[in-house]
């Protein structure tokens, strides 16, 4: 396992088998540790709270986080996912008020990108955490503060070609300064974009100069790189929207688009419909999207609806070699694969695997389409009320910067949308295979799904 070092590290607990307790008399629940979806141990309640204890006897009783607390009869089936939910917390924080500590906090700037290409340089401390930097980027860009909820930091990896590839969300714990300067390479950026799914919430967005500014430079993006497919007529409507700077007009085109508001991900390895299919994957209106190539060299497009995922996981291991039982020599790189449980048809589930270096960042899109459903569900806003801390903002007298306009789309056409019968058949589904490797996790390693459980006949 690669050691995680600096606050760009993820915790994920997951429930492990039930181990035996002190004397074997009764079972202890106990929880798979995983650091940025590699397994890094296995522990039980007793020994995170034995952990704690220390915690609070080096840094004091008021800087570590409060622990779950202890339950005196046995736990129901949703207190165990609450514990697991409050342990998971937990360990965010708690490493936060851990590595805060050992850094030094001082001054430092910090360039974010906007999806335009243009550079936003704010001035913020070296501790701020990932709320702090945003509302830093959203004052230099004089957006209002109704409006910054709709926005979220993405760490993503610059190919020579300009090319975009998303690594992951920056979670709220997170110091962004320090998960960008720890990689050491430059490829690795910041970049400002918009983190809600459903396109109904581009009417609030649109209200404001500066949001609307940022969703039309967003989308123009997307159509750039190929991720919103456009045929030669919607092009040139496109274009000439462009030309009048009618960007209201030009977002309203685009919401009808083929994958508007999706985000694609780089060509990765599937087993659905067969094991090795290379898959390109996209994530937006509440689906995974699959065009894959078949060994047949045959291409087919079909989409997963996150509402019929029972479930997900991310796994880990390392390449074998041939012949042997332990990992290769020299340095192997951990590959990581994303499984869901699918709602095939009535009273059939089965699973689909996802071979990609960005699964963390494909599992994080699956939760945060879920909770928004949820959301929603509940007669909710996705509007986020930031809180001001008192200890950390800096009053920042940065001059304002206007959002520039993007480019004029480029002349030629993006490639037609599938034929409506190259959709991908309903076929028997693999189960997932895993490889031997220590990092190997059990069958209740997952993420459930609450917007799964208000499925119904209607859905299927």
């Amino acid at each position: 396992m690669e050691h995680c070092s600096g606050t760009g590290c993820l915790y994920v607990l997951s429930p492990a088998s039930d181990a035996a307790g002190t004397g074997g008399h009764k079972s202890a629940k106990a929880y798979n540790i995983h650091v940025n979806g590699v397994l890094h141990c296995r522990v039980r309640y007793s020994q995170l709270l034995g952990l704690h204890e220390q915690l609070r006897k080096e840094y004091g009783a008021n800087v570590v986080p409060a622990f779950p607390p202890k339950k005196i009869f046995t736990l129901t089936p949703a207190e165990v996912e609450q514990r697991r939910e409050q342990l998971e917390k937990y360990m965010q924080a708690g490493k936060w008020v851990y590595e805060t500590q050992q850094i030094p906090t001082e001054e430092a700037q910090l360039e974010v990108l906007l999806s335009n290409g243009q550079k936003v340089r704010v001035t913020i401390l070296t501790s701020d955490q990932t709320e702090d930097v945003l509302e830093a980027v959203a004052s230099k860009l004089d957006m209002p503060d109704e409006l910054v909820g709709y926005f979220s930091l993405f760490l993503v990896r610059e190919a020579k070609d300009g090319a975009l590839s998303f690594v992951r969300k920056l979670q709220d714990f997170e110091l962004p300064y320090v998960s960008v300067t720890s990689l050491h390479n430059a490829e690795y950026k910041i970049i400002l974009r918009k983190s809600y799914w459903d396109s109904a919430y581009d009417d609030d967005v649109m209200e404001h100069r500066v949001g609307l500014n940022l969703l039309y430079a967003q989308t123009v993006s997307d159509i750039e790189q190929g991720w919103i497919l456009v045929n030669k007529e919607q092009h040139r409507q496109l274009k000439s929207l462009q030309e009048k700077v009618s960007k209201k007009e030009f977002i309203r085109l685009a919401q009808t688009l083929k994958y508007y508001g999706y985000l694609k991900f780089d060509p990765c390895i599937t087993d659905f419909p067969e094991k090795g299919c290379h898959v390109v994957v996209s994530a937006g209106n509440n689906e995974l999207n699959f065009q894959v190539k078949l060994p047949s060299d045959q291409v087919k497009e079909g989409s997963f609806k996150v509402t019929r995922m029972r479930c997900w996981r991310v796994t880990s291991s390392v390449p074998m070699t041939n012949g042997t039982s332990g990992p290769s020599p020299g340095k192997s790189e951990v590959k990581l694969e994303l499984a869901f449980e699918y709602l095939m048809s009535k009273d059939r589930l089965q699973w689909v695997t996802i071979t990609s270096p960005q699964a963390i960042m494909l599992s994080i899109c699956l939760q945060s389409m879920v909770d928004e459903l949820m959301v929603k569900k509940s007669g909710g806003s996705i509007r986020k009320m930031f809180r001001r801390r008192g200890n950390g903002a800096l009053r920042r007298s940065d001059s304002q910067q206007a959002v520039k306009s993007p480019p004029l789309l480029v002349s030629n056409p993006r490639p037609p949308i599938p034929a409506e019968g190259s959709k991908l058949s309903s076929v028997s589904l693999r189960g997932i295979s895993h490889s031997s490797s220590s990092n190997e996790v059990g069958a209740n390693d997952f993420h459930g799904n609450y917007a799964f459980e208000g499925i119904g006949d209607e859905d299927l």
